[in-house]
Order: structure tokens, then C-alpha cells, then sequence
């Protein structure tokens, strides 16, 4: 006669598959938590997509792109750079003297916005037609600084060359004075009033003084 197998009983089978089921989920270190995903808080943190967040060096701007800070854009300094569409030119009256002629360049600003300049105007005399005549004004040596314009507000350049009269260099009278703010490229158109000029020859180059606040008057 052959002996029936024994069978276990039910508490002792289920009892077994709870065991067997905490050795698998113990063992599976795939399926749970990720430990990147937890913070040094004990909370979960937020996944994000892309690549990782990067601490910009010492000195570098942050964000996207370079952008100027705004000591480097003159915010610090009245908002930034004045701008062509901002400015407003005009020629001051001359002041004569052993034979030279000086004339203030003043640059006026109309906008809404306080704004700064910083250094020399460029200028050149022209034709009617636009045809330069003269070479470029050479920069009498000066230190630059900011200089804050509140609207309204002017600052001058004192453009100086010898009379050609007494220099005895060719001369020709412009129609026209380009005067160029610093750092812009655009200019300024302003009618010359101030006679004949030197072109060429001896003493033909006339000059410019750095920007200074006022009118120049």
C-alpha cells in the first residue's frame, strides 16, 4: 500500500509565499527607489529633461548667453550708452585765437532716458554731395570719463584747426559737419557756418578735444 504525500497546511503555504516574495523584492535592486532621485533632505526631487544646470566661473556672466553686466553696459553710470536716435547735434559759436578757430561741438540729449558718453566724437567736413573733404581730425590727447547726460542735458568737443589764411593750406567751405557720438556708427548731419576750412597742405588737420559736460559757450 502506498503512503499519500502529506499535505502542508494552508497558513503554512501562505506564510511561505510572503517570504519568498520580501527575498525577491529585497534582492531586485532595480526596482526600487532611485537614489538620485532623493535629496540630502529625505524628498523627492524634481526630475528635469536636458542637460545639467552649470555654475558659471568666476567673472563669467550667467544665463544663455554672454551679456554685458550692467557696470561693463554703464547702467551704473546713467543707464547705459547714448545712442544717435537719442542725440540731437549742433555747432556752438567760434572762438578764435593766434590764428586758430575753435568751434564746440555740443551733442544734446532729447530722449526720455538718462544715458552716458564716454570719450571723443568722431566729425568730418563734407560737400553738399557727401564727399569728405579734409582728413579726419586727429584727438588731442585727454582722459575720458563718463560723462551722465539727464535728458536735456549737453556735452561739447572743441573742434580746432589754423585758419588757412594764415596757414597758407588749401582751403574749401563744407556744406556739411558729420559729427559721430562715441561708439556709434551712425552720424549726425549739422550745416557749417563757420567759412572756409583747411584741406590740404600744411596745418591742414584739424582736431578734437575729448567730451566734456556743458555747451562749450
Amino acid at each position: 500500500m502506498v503512503d499519500k504525500p502529506r499535505q502542508l497546511p494552508a497558513a503554512l503555504l501562505a506564510g511561505t509565499a510572503v517570504l519568498a516574495a520580501l527575498l525577491t523584492a529585497c534582492g531586485n535592486g532595480g526596482n526600487g527607489p532611485s537614489a538620485s532621485a532623493t535629496t540630502d533632505t529625505g524628498t523627492t526631487a524634481a526630475t528635469t529633461s536636458g542637460p545639467p544646470t552649470q555654475t558659471p566661473a568666476a567673472g563669467e556672466p550667467s544665463g544663455s548667453g554672454a551679456t554685458e553686466s550692467p557696470t561693463a553696459a554703464g547702467a551704473g553710470a546713467g543707464g547705459g550708452r547714448c545712442h544717435t536716435s537719442e542725440l540731437r547735434a549742433s555747432l556752438g559759436t567760434d572762438d578764435p585765437g593766434a590764428g586758430q578757430e575753435t568751434f564746440p561741438l555740443v551733442l544734446t540729449n532729447t530722449s526720455s532716458r538718462t544715458c552716458t558718453v564716454t570719450g571723443y566724437p568722431g566729425a568730418a567736413f563734407t560737400d553738399a554731395s557727401g564727399r569728405q573733404l579734409g582728413p579726419d581730425p586727429a584727438r588731442t590727447p585727454g582722459g575720458a570719463t563718463p560723462v551722465t547726460l539727464a535728458p536735456g542735458r549737453s556735452v561739447w568737443s572743441g573742434l580746432s584747426f589754423t585758419n588757412p589764411a594764415v596757414s597758407g593750406a588749401k582751403s574749401a567751405k563744407p556744406a556739411w559737419l558729420l559729427i559721430t557720438p562715441p561708439n556709434e556708427r551712425d552720424s549726425l548731419r549739422v550745416a557749417w557756418t563757420g567759412g572756409a576750412v583747411p584741406v590740404s597742405g600744411t596745418a591742414s588737420q584739424a582736431s578734437l578735444t575729448v567730451l566734456n559736460p556743458g555747451t562749450g559757450a
